[in-house]
């Protein structure tokens, strides 16, 4: 009896250890102090251009009038989002370039992760929102300030974030519900789903099928939208008989596409696929692009084929350096 007793407290003991992990190491990209400290001058810059290039789109849609129209709404959310994403995830990681222990707390990872995959999924239902925005606005161009109104674009940006928010309670409450024992050292710069799912020693079947469906619906749900609106603008397009006409599509959904194929294709590649196919060194590189690089270059593909906030840009620095004189 002693002896069921005594293997009894030592399970209860062993339990006891293995969920009460406090902690987690993010072990980045490497050891090398050179090659740290030059990683943390180059993501130093993408982040100040990301906030810049973001930031600044956001106060030029608020201050210009002319760009006080949906379309630049949305981009001006979407460059809010994207300022937030590289947010979450750039600063500590800088930190930790700088630092000898790069630990981050239980309730700091499962936090960083939740913001994550919240301003990530966002930004895929505000890309879907923008291509039917495009449509609208092409399809009726002299009804689009009543069809896109504000009782139609704020239900589907709060939409965006509902839903953002909504996803990512799913993977943390299922991600931090599962046991840590067996090492809690995360092969990544930041705290993502699929490398903490590697580090447990808990059953993850369950998670992963999460992971793959939710990911999975919520990209053939934004994709099908963006297929469907872009597959009517190209049949616009077909029928307009202005070349001036098709070159101005064109330019305005340009970026729109661009931006979109970018960050589907990376979040494809990242999230939907089967646990066995994930190489957490290389996935590394692709969730910094997605989550770091791509809210940097996103200001830029959109302002710089965008022929209004090209001049918007040069009429308030026009204005800035006629004040100045």
């Amino acid at each position: 009896k002693k002896k069921i007793v005594n293997l009894a407290d030592e399970h209860i003991i062993d339990m006891k250890n293995v969920t009460e992990v406090t902690t987690f190491v993010l072990k980045g990209f490497t050891n090398n102090l050179e090659l740290q400290i030059i990683l943390f001058f180059l993501f130093l810059t993408i982040y100040l251009f990301t906030l810049m290039g973001n930031l600044g789109l956001v106060v030029l849609v608020i201050g210009d009038s002319r760009l006080h129209n949906p379309m630049y709404y949305f981009l001006s959310v979407l460059s809010s989002v994207d300022a937030c994403y590289s947010s979450v995830t750039t600063p500590n990681m800088l930190v930790d370039f700088m630092s000898k222990n790069k630990i981050i707390s239980f309730l700091g990872c499962a936090t960083q992760m939740f913001l994550a995959v919240t301003f990530g999924t966002t930004e895929c239902f505000l890309l879907a929102a923008m291509a039917y925005d495009r449509y609208v606005a092409i399809y009726n161009p002299l009804l689009y300030s009543v069809s896109m109104s504000p009782r139609v674009y704020v239900p589907l940006i709060a939409a965006s974030f509902v839903g953002g928010i909504l996803h990512a309670c799913v993977h943390t409450v299922a991600t931090f519900s599962l046991s840590f024992c067996a090492s809690n050292e995360i092969r990544h710069v930041f705290c993502d789903i699929p490398p903490l799912l590697a580090i447990s020693c808990s059953d993850t079947h369950t998670n992963q099928l999460l992971l793959f469906y939710f990911a999975g619906s919520i990209e053939i749900f934004t994709l099908l939208i963006v297929l469907i609106s872009y597959g009517f603008i190209v049949f616009i397009i077909l029928r307009m008989h202005s070349a001036e006409g098709r070159r101005k599509v064109f330019s305005t959904c340009g970026s729109h596409l661009t931006g979109v194929s970018v960050f589907h294709g990376t979040v494809l590649f990242m999230y939907v696929k089967p646990n066995s196919a994930y190489a957490l060194d290389h996935d590394t590189i692709v969730s910094v692009f997605y989550s770091i690089v791509i809210p940097m270059l996103n200001p830029m593909m959109y302002s710089w084929r965008n022929k209004d906030v090209k001049e918007a840009i040069f009429l308030n620095k026009a204005c800035q350096s006629f004040k100045f004189m």
